[in-house]
């Protein structure tokens, strides 16, 4: 990118921006996810063709996330990042509208495809705001993801309860998150490629370490992706809760995450990302255990607790260290989010497999599993700990760093 110098105060500025977008990108998720119900509905698909409807968000990412880098060098970070949000936030229209299980499938293409893409790129832009201001940030910006997606939940909660169109909804609900993002753009880095750099390939293969970093992401994502869809159905069959219980697990895992990413950096600055990743490895495999071995509601409901804890800053950490991994990090970034991807695709299936074969006991043993590679293997992430500049005083020009 272009040798262009940013002063302290403009970047600690970015670093909000960024957060922003980071939290109007939850809201679009949060928005679509209560309104599957009256989706499904207005589509007149059976549950075995939503759930092959919604495999088309990750496959559409994961065929398009590749792009990003193109897009980010063609027209410069902020006016890739501007128009992919944009394209993003407007795409939450697309599948309320749908009126059958081929439109639908097309809608959802294009959703997870515009998702993917803006992810990339929110995402390297907060790689480059957290180099220039030498300290942790991602884990705090995937929790204001996670807090935007609390806030789109609630409200589409809210339009469900109320029994309003989703397609109104989602209407409202874009024009808001789409003046949003663009205010918050409109503030974040604009770094632009230099003059003798070339475009990054259409389509390539992750490099070597965006590979061993995108490991440890899925087995980060496969344990949230299972505790998300299954957390409640494992109390409310395995354990005979009520529905209102279980309920309340996968809540209060979700609440856990989210809290834990907002003070992840905090720690991650004072302990580095290794030993971070190795301690949360531990804490997500203890709580397996728990979930595994301890036969009650309680102790159930404290181990997915402190699954969520172990888990949280792990994937803010993968996209840290992919953005420090080699020449080209839209690439690397772009790799390790097509394996994150993949890995929320296939987990819940995956879960529901092993336990139809065996029961969903057996299946967060698998979980377990996973979790320990997250202690084993966070030597990996080593690079995230590199190379940082400080930022000394207040007033400060931070000279511009290749993302």
């Amino acid at each position: 990118m272009s040798a262009v110098v940013y002063s302290a105060v403009e970047v600690r500025r970015a670093r909000f921006a960024v957060a922003a977008v980071f939290a109007v990108h939850g809201a679009v998720t949060g928005s679509f996810a209560t309104r599957v119900p009256w989706i499904q509905d207005h589509a007149g698909v059976s549950a075995g063709q939503l759930g092959l409807a919604l495999a088309f968000p990750a496959l559409g990412a994961s065929v398009a996330m590749p792009l990003a880098g193109g897009i980010s060098h063609r027209f410069g970070a902020r006016a890739a990042l501007r128009g992919l949000l944009a394209l993003w936030t407007l795409a939450l229209t697309l599948p309320s509208i749908a009126p059958n299980l081929l439109t639908l499938c097309l809608a959802l293409f294009v959703y997870g495809a515009s998702a993917g893409m803006s992810d990339v790129a929110m995402n390297a832009l907060g790689v480059e705001v957290e180099n220039r201001l030498g300290k942790s940030i991602m884990s705090g910006l995937h929790g204001m993801w996670s807090a935007g997606a609390l806030i789109g939940s609630a409200a589409g909660t809210l339009a469900a309860h109320l029994g309003s169109d989703a397609r109104l909804h989602h209407a409202l609900a874009a024009a808001v998150l789409t003046a949003a993002g663009l205010v918050a753009c409109a503030w974040v880095l604009d770094l632009q490629p230099a003059e003798d750099e070339d475009p990054p390939p259409r389509f390539a293969l992750p490099p070597r370490s965006a590979l061993l970093i995108g490991a440890i992401g899925f087995c980060a994502v496969f344990a949230e992706g299972a505790s998300l869809d299954w957390s409640a159905v494992y109390l409310k069959d395995e354990l005979e809760t009520s529905a209102g219980l279980a309920a309340a697990c996968t809540t209060g895992f979700t609440l856990t995450m989210a809290l834990a990413r907002l003070a992840g950096d905090k720690v991650v600055d004072r302990f580095g990302s290794v030993r971070t990743v190795r301690v949360s490895g531990a804490l997500a495999t203890l709580g397996g255990v728990l979930i595994v071995v301890g036969g009650s509601p309680v102790v159930a409901m404290s181990g997915f607790a402190l699954m969520g804890l172990g888990i949280a800053v792990v994937v803010p950490l993968c996209f840290a260290a992919a953005g420090r991994s080699g020449a080209n990090p839209s690439l690397a970034i772009a790799g390790v989010a097509t394996i994150t991807y993949t890995s929320g695709l296939v987990a819940p299936s995956a879960i529901g497999t092993l336990a139809q074969a065996t029961s969903l006991v057996v299946s967060f043993g698998l979980v377990t599993v996973l979790s320990c590679g997250l202690a084993a293997f966070a030597g990996v992430l080593r690079a995230g700990d590199r190379d940082r500049p400080k930022i000394s005083k207040p007033d400060a020009a931070v000279p511009d760093r290749r993302p």
